[in-house]
């Protein structure tokens, strides 16, 4: 059963594979490393004959797995017990809480997104936040999970979060009441002119064919005649390869999907459409792809299958650009290793790793009073330590857009407000949709 549940966990992994591996795997060790394995257990023997207090075997040998991983890259854990059951709860689960997606930078608590439609979103809680304090008391240096434990609780139960925001000065605090989180990957709406918009907040177990159902509900809608459609990516750090190659062959009739490639040959994959749906679900209606500096991995995939292909529109920020590939190797019944086998492609060869995908038109969130801030604070994968570089040679420098100032950008937040307009990005992308459908889907409110 346990193992059973690793399998079903690995998910929500980002761009996560499935590899077994036996157990008698394990114990082979190669005769030209015993050197090495001999100095790792000198340093352990004077550490318990000298150390100012007794330690225990556990801990040096977690010490000594971890140390190992983050020397390869950000992405490759040792994962069991909270680790493994916070995994379980992303994909199977509703839990009680505040319905974050968090991670640690720095011992510190950095939100990755919040999840849509959920308490903390509702209290003002946006990603790329940190959390400093948890009703008062510090919660820096702590490990991970203890953090995320102490934000759970009761459904109906308050608690005060210290919030530190990049491009504000000081911190401040949020009172967010627990609620029974209910995980929602993919939802959709028909917005006048009709036009769709379906939003995959996750690559979860089904997203392929939610997104599916989401289509022909827009369609039923829209009286059979969908004018125009929008996939929402942003801030959706990713999950499932399979639910990726499910939702981008779901939109196209041919060609090629994505592609792995890693130092042994049973990583190099090559995924084409056709094998998961038949045709293209919206076939003839325009689509718009939106993304953003959160949109990572699977969103990537997606994303770049669609614009090479010529099927669809991307349009938003540059996205996160991690190009790369997570096995779950199980090692026990309760103990997994995620480890980066190999990088992705997109059909046309493009690796995204570091560079990201690149809008066709790139839109930025004018709604977004704090944006110009933010924007020098933002972090992609390029940023993170130990991250894998891109074969071909990128300065992240020439990544950035025209610093010129866009007239077709120029409005302030307070000027948007006043007009209705809370998030300019869809609201762009609505407007480019209807004006391609006719004057008679540009006859309709503002979004």
């Amino acid at each position: 059963m346990k193992l059973a549940s690793l399998m079903r966990s690995a998910a929500l992994v980002t761009a996560v594979a499935l590899l077994p591996v036996t157990t008698a795997g394990l114990a082979a060790v190669d005769g030209r490393a015993a050197p090495q394995f001999g100095k790792l257990y000198a340093i352990y023997q004077r550490i318990k004959a000298n150390y100012v207090d007794p330690v225990d075997d556990e801990t040096l040998v977690r010490g000594a797995i971890d140390g190992m991983l983050a020397a390869l890259d950000p992405h490759s854990a040792y994962l069991d017990g909270s680790d493994l059951e916070r995994l379980e709860t992303m994909i199977d689960g509703n839990y009680q809480g505040l319905g974050l997606s968090v991670t640690m930078e720095d011992e510190a608590v950095k939100v990755i997104s919040p999840f849509r439609g959920s308490p903390a979103e509702k209290a003002g809680v946006k990603a790329g936040d940190f959390i400093t304090h948890l009703d008062g008391k510090l919660i820096y240096g702590l490990e991970l999970d203890e953090a995320v434990a102490k934000m759970r609780g009761p459904a109906g139960t308050p608690i005060r979060l210290t919030i530190f925001r990049p491009g504000r000065d000081e911190p401040f605090d949020v009172t967010v009441t627990r609620g029974v989180i209910e995980l929602e990957p993919v939802t959709s709406e028909l917005k006048p002119g009709k036009v769709g918009v379906i939003a995959v907040n996750e690559f979860s177990r089904d997203v392929g064919a939610d997104v599916k159902s989401a289509v022909l509900k827009l369609r039923r809608e829209a009286g059979g005649s969908l004018k125009g459609l929008v996939l929402d990516l942003r801030s959706n750090p990713g999950g499932s390869l399979d639910e990726a190659v499910a939702l981008s062959d779901l939109f196209l009739d041919s060609g090629q999907i994505v592609s792995q490639r890693g130092r042994i040959a049973r990583e190099n994959i090559y995924y084409d459409a056709e094998k998961v749906y038949r045709g293209d679900a919206a076939k003839g209606v325009p689509l718009i792809v939106l993304i953003d500096a959160g949109s990572a991995s699977a969103s990537e995939i997606v994303a770049g299958a669609l614009q090479d292909h010529h099927r669809a529109l991307v349009m938003g920020e540059r996205s996160f650009g991690k190009g790369s590939v997570q096995t779950l190797l199980p090692l026990t019944r309760d103990s997994a290793l995620k480890l980066t086998t190999a990088r992705y492609y997109t059909p046309s060869g493009r690796s995204v790793q570091e560079g990201g995908i690149e809008p066709d038109i790139t839109v930025p969130q004018l709604s977004d009073p704090d944006r110009a801030k933010r924007a020098k604070l933002r972090y992609r994968e390029s940023d993170l330590r130990g991250h894998l570089v891109n074969e071909v040679d990128l300065d992240d420098k020439e990544l950035e857009v025209d610093k010129q100032t866009d007239p077709r950008f120029s409005a302030t937040p307070e000027e948007l407000k006043e007009k209705g307009i809370e998030d300019f990005q869809l609201y762009y992308a609505l407007q480019t949709l209807r004006h391609t459908a006719g004057p008679a889907a540009l006859a309709t409110k503002r979004d």
